[in-house]
């Protein structure tokens, strides 16, 4: 039996159970909004804090349709679930938010580049190559090194190559096998300024709250580190970020948070990648923002009026707590908790494992520097990279 939630208050499901659905439940109490998550396992972030948790895979479609039973709405903690799944469950009358025709764009890279090609986006230069030779031709044309991907099935820097010479790009093709339904995607590879993201929440109705634009700093095709608002970046082309967004967005019909990353080539705008869920770049947005992405989330896929995005102080820095050398992190975490009590820390329940996002850590100031050094010391002191 499901957990029980005040009588017109509505239930949505997550499907997933990581630490973004983790965070969605926390949106949701104060909302009074009844959630289940369909978990893969018990042990995992989400399992252990919903009351209400299905057991099964995302790629089972009789997991999927027992799961949505009784839901207003299905969302998302990751953009795996094969869209002719998502199709069904609009077939029985559930709403999928978002929908499986713009969901595709964040599972697939080169139908994402395809489609933001086709209505004016400004993209690095692409082109899907099967063999060899076009992905020579593709190297003449932009320049070498270029950049290689699996179209589906990457993240966090896997699934990413950066190839330098038709040697190196003969090996790959000869000996990777790519997932399925996946294409190599080819592109140049882009020298820039900073990364960026743009976060914006959107509702079925079209209402759309965009948030500052934030630095992103990537370590090993990892986001570790965030800036809120992205430190010296103009503001007209902040505005230009959150516009590609925007229009992004209306687009591709995408309901709840969407968040574009983009490269700064200086003179330039480029999208990256696109995330169609609460995503790592808007954690700042619980401890810094007047209504976090979780909440916007909820609020945009039940189409309630969205929160303001604003920011509550100058500064707001976010910092990644991946797994290193410490085997456990609790005695870390009390002595960060009283070493700096203006601190806010955030943990998944994960088990330590090295390179796992584990948590982060969020503060808040007047002074960057001073955000900066205080969030980096807490991060490291919980991974056990730094003894003192």
């Amino acid at each position: 039996m499901p957990a029980p939630i005040a009588a017109g208050y509505p239930r949505i499901g997550i499907v997933g159970g990581g630490q973004l659905a983790r965070m969605m439940h926390q949106a949701s109490v104060a909302l009074g909004i009844g959630v289940r998550v369909l978990a893969t396992e018990a042990g995992e972030s989400a399992a252990q804090v919903v009351h209400d948790v299905a057991i099964g895979r995302h790629d089972d479609i009789d997991a999927l349709l027992a799961f949505s039973e009784g839901l207003e709405v299905v969302t998302f903690d990751h953009e795996h679930v094969p869209p002719q799944y998502l199709e069904q469950l609009q077939a029985r009358g559930v709403a999928v938010r978002p929908g499986p025709h713009a969901l595709v764009c964040a599972q697939d890279k080169a139908v994402m580049r395809q489609r933001l090609t086709g209505i004016g986006i400004p993209c690095p230069e692409w082109a899907i190559v099967s063999t060899l030779e076009q992905g020579r031709e593709f190297g003449e044309r932009v320049g070498w090194p270029f950049v290689l991907k699996t179209s589906r099935g990457g993240y966090d820097g896997k699934g990413v190559w950066t190839v330098a010479s038709e040697d190196e790009l003969e090996r790959i093709l000869d000996h990777l096998v790519l997932p399925p339904h996946a294409v190599w995607l080819a592109e140049e590879r882009v020298v820039f300024h900073q990364e960026l993201a743009a976060q914006v929440a959107r509702s079925p109705h079209g209402q759309v709250a965009a948030y500052p634009v934030v630095r992103t700093v990537q370590t090993d095709g990892i986001c570790t580190e965030v800036i809120a608002p992205a430190p010296g970046l103009d503001p007209d082309r902040a505005v230009e970020a959150q516009r590609l967004a925007i229009e992004i967005a209306t687009a591709l019909d995408c309901t709840g948070m969407l968040a574009v990353e983009l490269f700064d080539t200086g003179n330039a705008l480029l999208v990256n990648e696109l995330a169609m869920r609460p995503h790592n770049s808007g954690h700042w947005t619980i401890d810094g923002a007047h209504t976090s992405q979780f909440e916007n989330h909820l609020r945009a896929i039940l189409d309630l009026p969205l929160g303001s995005p604003r920011a509550l102080a100058p500064w707001t820095v976010m910092v990644n707590v991946l797994g290193g050398p410490a085997d456990e992190i609790y005695s870390a975490f009390r002595h960060c908790m009283a070493r700096d009590p203006g601190l806010r820390i955030h943990m998944y329940g994960k088990d330590v494992r090295v390179g796992r996002k584990l948590g982060h850590v969020t503060v808040t100031s007047d002074d960057l520097d001073d955000a900066l050094r205080r969030a980096r010391h807490a991060a490291a002191y919980l991974a056990g990279s730094i003894e003192e």
